[in-house]
């Protein structure tokens, strides 16, 4: 084993160009700014651009196929040099995805064509929205019908990634009347206009080029050009496992460079290291094993049964298990060149983390899971 190979979904000819693509725009100029991306909080919106144009933002949407195998493969090359810019390519394509299923021409038309070609861009607001609606915290945003067909939302938000003035990112909202009765949610397209206050985020450990801002919401409008769903619970029902699904793409990624920093020093480390417990034959067996299943898995994105469900939490939750692991293996195996904070193994230290704690992280991917397996067997019965 000399090298560690990308996910392999077999495709097309065509497809196989986009990989490849994908790949020359990865291992050449975002391997060569991953240290700025990181430290210096380089925004690399022209990798988004690169990918836009080599088709990479979009194979999962419905007319290009629903190629959600693809996109996580593409995702897992560009994670591999870049985690951070695997993450900002994840909120691309799912932001995307909320576009292309609204139904909405004002979203589907023009605007989506420019975002899917990297022309414009803009992420996902859905981290609170996601815990809220499993009973972990409150709704953060609330809206109020304004009597004309549309709504008016205040709130605050304080991580949201993938923006900056003139993008945009969609974003979910508890509906409540004028005498504060619950109407359920709308989720809807907000742009980051005049109307938006932008707030800085404290310095993170790493991450620092996905452009993160705390958003202040007061009374901001939302016409029926901006609606994604109303109500929304049914349109996350129907996007949730692909928009859990996708991340697969980061934590495969952030592995296989894992295994890249191990499978470097081997020539001049291996003697000694074959004695540490992670070893690069066993961890690639485990990364493929997770390849097949997200292969399996992106087969069927839009099935809402419970058991596919369960089984793309299962997946994800030990997509980020796995990442930590093997991106610590990789610190271990490289030993001190690894601990400068240039290197890329420090670097994956810290990618690896995020990929545990981004939502859903995996005490909320467990807390789901429970939740699901209780709805399934009660007390009375397991009694």
């Amino acid at each position: 084993m000399n090298s560690a190979q990308p996910l392999d979904v077999t495709p097309p000819d065509s497809d196989a160009a986009l990989l490849e693509r994908v790949e020359e725009i990865a291992a050449g100029p975002l391997a060569a700014l991953a240290y700025r991306i990181d430290q210096e909080g380089h925004y690399p919106l022209e990798i988004i651009r690169a990918l836009g144009e080599a088709g990479a933002l979009d194979p999962h949407l419905a007319d290009r196929g629903g190629h959600f195998d693809l996109a996580i493969a593409a995702m897992q090359r560009v994670s591999r040099h870049c985690g951070t810019t695997g993450f900002l390519m994840w909120t691309h394509q799912v932001c995307a995805l909320y576009m292309a299923e609204s139904g909405n021409p004002a979203l589907t038309g023009e605007r989506l064509e420019a975002h899917r070609r990297g022309e414009r861009f803009g992420g996902t607001a859905l981290s609170n929205p996601m815990k809220a609606l499993s009973g972990i915290e409150r709704m953060a945003l609330r809206a109020r019908p304004d009597g004309q067909g549309g709504y008016r939302v205040s709130g605050v938000l304080p991580w949201v990634s993938h923006i900056q003035k003139g993008q945009y990112c969609g974003a979910l909202a508890r509906v409540h009347d004028d005498q504060g009765g619950d109407q359920g949610e709308i989720m809807f397209m907000l742009d980051c206009d005049d109307d938006v206050e932008l707030r800085p985020c404290p310095a993170f450990a790493g991450m620092e080029g996905s452009s993160t801002w705390g958003i202040r919401l007061e009374d901001y409008p939302v016409g029926t050009e901006r609606l994604i769903a109303d109500p929304a619970q049914p349109f996350v029902a129907r996007i949730r496992a692909g928009f859990i699904l996708l991340q697969a793409g980061m934590a495969l990624g952030v592995a296989q460079g894992s295994l890249d920093s191990i499978l470097e020093v081997e020539g001049q480390l291996g003697h000694v290291n074959q004695f540490l417990e992670q070893r690069p034959e066993a961890l690639r067996a485990e990364m493929e094993d997770l390849e097949a299943r997200a292969v399996r898995l992106a087969a069927t994105p839009y099935d809402t049964s419970r058991d596919y469900l369960l089984d793309v939490l299962d997946l994800r939750t030990q997509g980020a298990e796995f990442a930590l692991r093997a991106s610590q293996s990789a610190m271990l195996h490289q030993g001190a060149r690894g601990y400068a904070l240039s290197a890329a193994a420090q670097r994956r230290l810290r990618e690896a983390q995020f990929v545990a704690i981004v939502t859903p992280a995996i005490k909320h991917l467990r807390w789901e899971m429970d939740r699901l397996c209780r709805e399934d067997w009660p007390e009375e019965a397991a009694s």
